[in-house]
Formats: C-alpha cells, sequence, structure tokens
C-alpha cells in the first residue's frame, strides 16, 4: 500500500534535516544515552580458554544487524568481574567502532549466555527514557546514521570513532512513547516480511551452488558417458575412472607454477588506471570479478614479468580465507599480473578449462585443504601444487567437458545472479524503508498490520 504523510510539518532548524513532523524532535545522540561504553580484552591468553564468558567482537555482528555467536571468543570470569564497563544487559545497541566494519549495527535481542561482554572495538549504547532501544537501534542503522557516524571517524587505513561521535549525531524523534511503538511495531513485522524474502532466496542461492558443484565433481570424475566402462585409478581417494583416462600429478601437466609479488609500496602504488594487478577477491570460482581489482603503473609491471598473466592461464588463491578459489584468464586483458596470494599454473599438455573445474571439484578441492590441515602453514606452496593429483581425459574428451560445464554453468550463474540482484533490491527497500519512517516521511500510525 502507499503510505501517508504526516498532516503537519515543521522546519527542524537543521539544514539537511530539513522538516519534520509536527511535534517531533531533534536530538543529538548523548542526549538519548543512559550509557555510552566499550570493552576490553583480557590479556595473557584469555581467548584461548575452553570455559569463560563470551566477549563479543566486531566478527560477531552482521551487516543485517543479527548476531552470530557460533564461533565464542572467551574471557575468564575473574576479569568479567573486574570489568567497570562493557558488560552486556538485554536491549543494548550495539555499534562497531573501528576497523574495516565500522558502523556495523545490531540490538541484544537475549542473553545466549548467562554472561556477555563486548571487547574494545564494539560500543554498547543504552537507551534512557526518552527512546525506546527498538526505536534507538533502528536510528543507529539507518543511512542516515551510518552516514553520519562514518562523517565522525577519524584515523587513515584502520580508523575508528571515539565516544565524541555521540555529540556529533543528530536524530529526530516522536516524544510520545507509543508513537515510538507505533514505529518499531511497523519496522519489526515489515521488516521481518523482507528478511524472510531474503533468507529464502539466499537458501535457494546455497542450492543452485550445490548442484552446480555436484554436477561438476560428477562430470570431471566420469565424464558425460553415463555407461562408460570404469577402471581402477590406482589413487585411493580418486577410486574408479573411465577407460582411456589418466592420473598424472599437476607438474607434469603445466609449464608454469608461480605467484607474483606486491609492489615495492603497496597500495601507495596502485593507480585508478594501468596495468590490472590481481589479488585474491579478484578470483572467484564463477571467474574473475574485476569491479574492485587495483592498477599498476607500466614502469612497476615491467619489474614484475614472472608474474604476469597470460591467456588460458588458471589462477588460484594459495592463502587466507579464499585459499583454493581459482578461475581462468580467457582474454580479459592485454596485460595483467598476480599479487603474492594468487599462483599462476599455466597449462602444457591439459585443456585450461578442464583443469580449472577439476581444481573447482570436489577432488581438487579436498586437496587443497588436506594439505592444510596436515600443515602449521596457512598457504599452498608450488612444490605441493605441483603435486596435485590429477586425472583426465584424451584432449578433446576434455575439451567437450569443458564446453558442457561452460554451458551448464553459465545457466546457473545467471540464475544465481538474478537471485542476488533481487536480494540488493529487497535490502535497499528495507534501507529505504527504515529511513523514511524513522525521519517522519511517512507516517505509520494506526496502520493494521495485516495491511503492509
Amino acid at each position: 500500500m502507499e503510505l501517508k504523510l504526516y498532516p503537519k510539518y515543521k522546519d527542524s532548524g537543521i539544514l539537511w534535516i530539513r522538516e519534520i513532523p509536527e511535534g517531533w524532535e531533534v536530538h543529538r545522540l548523548k542526549f538519548l544515552l543512559s550509557s555510552l561504553e566499550s570493552g576490553s580484552r583480557e590479556t595473557g591468553g584469555g581467548s584461548q580458554l575452553d570455559e569463560g564468558v563470551f566477549s563479543l567482537g566486531g566478527e560477531h555482528i552482521n551487516w543485517d544487524g543479527t548476531l552470530n555467536l557460533e564461533n565464542p571468543k572467551l574471557i575468564s570470569e575473574d576479569y568479567y568481574n573486574s570489568m567497570n564497563q562493557g558488560k552486556l544487559k538485554i536491549n543494548d545497541v550495539l555499534l562497531v567502532k573501528d576497523g574495516a566494519t565500522i558502523g556495523k549495527t545490531a540490538i541484544l535481542k537475549e542473553m545466549k549466555y548467562k554472561k556477555m561482554a563486548v571487547n574494545e572495538h564494539i560500543f554498547l549504547m543504552r537507551a534512557n527514557k526518552r527512546i525506546k532501544p527498538k526505536l534507538l537501534y533502528y536510528l543507529i542503522s539507518s543511512d542516515s546514521g551510518f552516514k553520519q557516524i562514518k562523517l565522525t571517524e577519524t584515523g587513515s587505513a584502520q580508523g575508528g570513532i571515539n565516544q565524541d561521535f555521540k555529540g556529533l549525531v543528530l536524530f529526530t524523534i516522536p516524544p510520545n512513547v507509543k508513537e515510538q511503538d507505533s514505529l518499531i511495531s511497523f519496522l519489526d513485522k515489515k521488516t521481518a516480511k523482507i528478511d524472510a524474502l531474503i533468507e529464502k532466496d539466499k537458501k535457494l542461492i546455497a542450492l543452485l551452488k550445490e548442484k552446480r558443484t555436484a554436477l561438476i565433481n560428477q562430470v570431471v570424475t566420469k565424464g558425460l558417458d553415463p555407461n562408460v566402462k570404469l577402471k581402477d585409478s590406482g589413487i585411493e581417494w580418486i577410486g574408479k575412472i573411465p577407460e582411456g583416462w589418466e592420473v598424472h600429478r599437476q607438474k607434469f601437466l603445466v609449464s608454469k607454477i608461480n605467484s607474483g609479488i606486491t609492489p615495492k609500496g603497496g597500495a601507495e602504488v596502485y593507480e585508478e588506471d594501468g596495468i590490472p594487478l590481481l589479488r585474491s577477491q579478484n578470483i572467484h570460482f564463477e571467474g574473475l570479478r574485476l569491479n574492485d581489482v587495483a592498477f599498476i603503473p607500466e614502469e612497476i609491471h615491467k619489474t614484475m614479468l614472472n608474474s604476469v598473466v597470460k591467456n588460458h592461464d588458471v589462477l588460484i588463491n594459495i592463502t587466507g580465507a579464499s585459499i583454493g578459489r581459482c578461475t581462468y584468464v580467457n582474454g580479459e586483458f592485454e596485460k595483467a599480473n598476480v599479487n603474492q596470494h594468487v599462483c599462476i599454473i599455466r597449462p602444457k599438455k591439459i585443456n585450461y578449462k578442464y583443469l580449472t573445474y577439476f581444481l573447482i571439484s570436489k577432488h581438487g578441492q579436498d586437496q587443497v585443504f588436506s594439505i592444510q590441515m596436515g600443515s602449521s602453514r596457512e598457504g599452498l606452496n608450488f612444490e605441493q601444487l605441483g603435486n596435485f593429483v590429477i586425472s583426465f581425459p584424451p584432449l578433446p574428451d576434455q575439451t567437450a567437458i569443458a564446453n558442457f560445464l561452460d554451458k551448464a554453468t553459465s545457466k546457473i550463474d545467471k540464475t544465481i545472479q538474478k537471485i542476488e540482484k533481487k536480494i540488493k533490491l529487497l535490502e535497499e527497500y528495507k534501507k529505504s524503508l527504515i529511513h523514511h519512517v524513522v525521519t517522519g516521511k511517512v507516517d505509520v500510525r494506526g496502520l493494521k498490520h495485516e495491511t503492509y
């Protein structure tokens, strides 16, 4: 339904806020809080405890306002008892105050553990009598709240906000508690419906990705002929493979296994245009993502000739959380380099697409993670990659398999992209709805819940 406006508006006296509903008030955040606190971190290995008090950090807060408490960080009971600030209570509003995720916000709806605290990266805010805690959460998490908070950030690459931000951020609220309840009730129910749609779509994406993986696993291990005769591969974990297929270590099938380097000066030498420098965030199973590709000048590129990317190279991430993620290059660049987190595998006796699909498959990914489980180092080295075991058919069959998977996975990927676009639109609608309600641009008082 089309939402209505308030009957009367007045000038807020603030240029960027402009008009607000008659009867609403403008307050600095500090006048809406009874407390603004941050926690601290226990020294001496407290986070390695098997038992203790949950210490909540930025990694436990999701961008959608939910909490992820599956990987607890613990502090000792004695340390918790010694804390003067940062002990959590129900209805505390949480805000990440430093690092790359400044502005992530959540509200503590329930105490999953008997005692909980926040660490030094989180502000906890407690509402005073002027405002309901849930409305405070919606204001802080709104587009207006986020932008104001980001404007108070100080520092360079890993900046932060300090307690002074509470005196700089402005919000408009209805002083009437019943009206605040109306805003909260409307947003709770409306955003819950939007979140349910988003969650349903995310589950569908997960199922489609599982289907994609299962298809790749089937074809790169058994080929395209369901009636093909099988033989023992000689490798226990590979099992049987089609007759006519071979098994070799990767180093005998390629002419190059080598990573790049990060240019001296790091991000400071990146430019808005120039030679692309591919990093781990650019390498994905579905292909290259170049929306945030870095660029280096020609003179630096000439000093990195060993990491120059060629057409049909296979690229695989060899460090960090995205280890094992891989794709191939297929005419995207005239010139490009990789940094030290990405390895170039240059096929010689194997189809580049087939090799990529094999590395994406369970057989390929199992080899990535078996090495990680057996090593104290987080990363793949060139020798380990060279010793990967690859099963493959004759070259014409490799090409046929690659072409088949290109078409089949492309259909799945396009469906996923459509669903992702829908999710983005829902998230934008949710953000816009919250903004319009908490700034009084629409009047939701008296609406029956079944009408929206």
